[in-house]
């Protein structure tokens, strides 16, 4: 089965719910499982657990059919995020503008590639969808 990840902060931000919404729509358009990934920072000692961000996400949406929620913990939120995708072999993850712009800062730090869509999906063997801006 097909697998869509898409990592969000919690408390929900209005940038983690416009991600959410793209991922929800390329998970319904592709049949596809969603697995919605907070990644909880071992420096900020915020303990977010797998309950807090299902409720959270379904205050917002609903409830969602074949969706599994899961909190990690880590120093770097791009690294902890492109262990899960690699661990859980997903086929999409989607990633908000915001967290593109961190992620190709990063990437232009280790690599000349200026696209960090294509690099991680070079990378990831993946494809990887950015949530469009609000208007």
């Amino acid at each position: 089965m097909t697998l869509v990840v898409v990592p969000v902060r919690y408390p929900l931000t209005e940038h983690s719910r416009r991600t959410l919404e793209t991922a929800i729509a390329v998970a319904d358009e592709r049949d596809a499982a969603l697995s919605v990934l907070h990644v909880d920072l071992y420096q900020a000692n915020q303990r977010v657990t797998q309950t807090d961000l299902k409720h959270a996400v379904e205050g917002e949406f609903g409830s969602l059919d074949r969706t599994r929620y899961a909190v990690r913990t880590g120093f770097l939120v791009e690294e902890t995020i492109l262990d899960e995708v690699a661990t859980e072999d997903a086929d999409v993850v989607v990633i908000g503008r915001k967290q593109a712009s961190r992620w190709r800062r990063m990437v232009r730090r280790i690599t000349d590639e200026p696209d960090v869509a294509q690099y991680l999906s070079d990378q990831l063997d993946c494809r990887v969808v950015a949530a469009p801006r609000s208007e």
